[in-house]
């Protein structure tokens, strides 16, 4: 029976991924699509889904919005499509999707770490088709309420006067060109809050050591996507509403997925560029992020932390959302010392973890010990039990972790 769980996994998963591409191309392939509306409402609730869809999975959703486009185009049409909407790009970007599927299933059997370099690989494509997306396909949506504005501005035969959306009109000031202006920016900004709370879960299984739930992340994020695309099949508006709701507890949980981007950006960084063989610990401050018990402090905040000679006592500075004025924490040490872990260390104080150490620490450990005069020395820090580690990936408390 275990043998067979990893196909079983990837059957779920395959399903999960060409779901959304079936569920836009069967309904044109095989049935009487139902007529488009061309009303506000429904190109309003059509450009609110299709963003949303591609900040959910840029990749994927770029692939499978470009294959609807092509799908639903006629011949004469499919030449002058966007590129984003010709096979040469939403093949390669599906097949590139279901070896991520294809990734996570094996690396619900394989040992810790065999994975590892395959998930900073994703993590850092979805980086890049995020930029791609916003940078392209949203402008190319956004045109829709553009082309919506633009049609409802038209004078209506035998009218003297253009009426509609487009022309509020108060005390005969015309504001079309205002939403001209606002549709992208605004589209972008959606883009940018979604995807942020997207991408934390390519980080929270570049930072989980278990296969099983960095699969079960990834199916969640691939079924809420899958939802929203058949939905969008069958009724816009309702696609919309669930596109809303997606788009508020993104926005309430950006600064987390911000904190939580930085870090794998720093991750992958330190990893690809081998830091560590070109690192050295500064003697008076070092750049670290927060860890779950150090007070007034976010989880994950990038900051540094500082060496007082004068007091003898270590301060943490940072700035929030690395643009705001800079603050700063004393940090108080009683039983401090250095956790080794599989993947990146960690100072903690007995058993909280005060801060985490990015890849570029990695065999530098006892240089930190000797830079913050740390009395506990250096210990091998074991791996959390499954549900405490979630809980501290997400912010929750920090656990107590086994160290000899």
């Amino acid at each position: 029976m275990k043998r067979l769980a990893p196909f079983a996994l990837f059957a779920a998963l395959f399903c999960l991924f060409v779901g959304p591409l079936l569920g836009a191309v069967l309904p044109a392939a095989t049935t009487t699509a139902p007529p488009a509306d061309k009303s506000p409402a429904g190109t309003i609730s059509s450009t609110i889904t299709t963003i949303t869809g591609i900040a959910i999975s840029p990749l994927l959703g770029t692939g499978v919005y470009g294959a609807y486009k092509y799908v639903r185009a006629s011949d004469e049409d499919r030449a002058k499509l966007a590129w984003y909407a010709q096979p040469a790009f939403f093949i390669p970007a599906l097949l590139i999707a279901l070896a991520c599927a294809f990734k996570d299933t094996l690396g619900a059997v394989l040992p810790a770490g065999w994975k590892k370099p395959l998930d900073i690989l994703e993590t850092v494509e979805n980086k890049a088709s995020g930029l791609v997306a916003a940078g392209a396909v949203v402008p190319f949506t956004m045109d829709s309420l553009r082309g919506l504005v633009a049609e409802y501005a038209a004078p209506a035969p035998g009218a003297t006067e253009s009426t509609g959306l487009a022309m509020m009109n108060l005390a005969a000031i015309d504001f079309s060109w205002l939403l001209n202006i606002l549709t992208v920016p605004l589209g972008i900004a959606v883009f940018a809050v979604v995807w942020m709370a997207s991408h934390a879960i390519n980080v929270l299984i570049l930072l989980s050591p278990w296969g099983a739930i960095d699969a079960a992340l990834k199916s969640a994020r691939t079924a809420l996507l899958g939802l929203i695309t058949v939905t969008a099949t069958l009724d816009p508006k309702i696609a919309a509403i669930m596109s809303v709701a997606v788009i508020i507890i993104s926005y309430f949980v950006a600064g987390w997925s911000f904190r939580l981007m930085i870090f794998g950006t720093a991750f992958t960084w330190d990893y690809f560029t081998f830091r560590k063989y070109r690192f050295k610990v500064n003697a008076s401050a070092n750049k670290v992020f927060s860890g779950a018990h150090l007070e007034k402090v976010p989880l994950r905040t990038f900051g540094r932390l500082i060496n007082e000679p004068e007091t003898g006592g270590l301060r943490f500075a940072f700035k929030p959302w690395l643009v705001m004025p800079e603050r700063s924490v004393e940090v108080k040490l009683k039983e401090p010392f250095v956790g080794r872990g599989l993947f990146f260390s960690s100072v903690r104080d007995g058993e909280y973890t005060l801060f985490l150490l990015p890849p570029r620490y990695r065999g530098h450990e006892e240089e930190v010990v000797k830079t913050y005069n740390l009395s506990g020395g250096v210990k091998d820090a074991g791996l959390l039990k499954a549900w405490s580690s979630m809980r501290e990936l997400f912010g929750g408390s920090a656990t107590k972790t086994q160290v000899t």
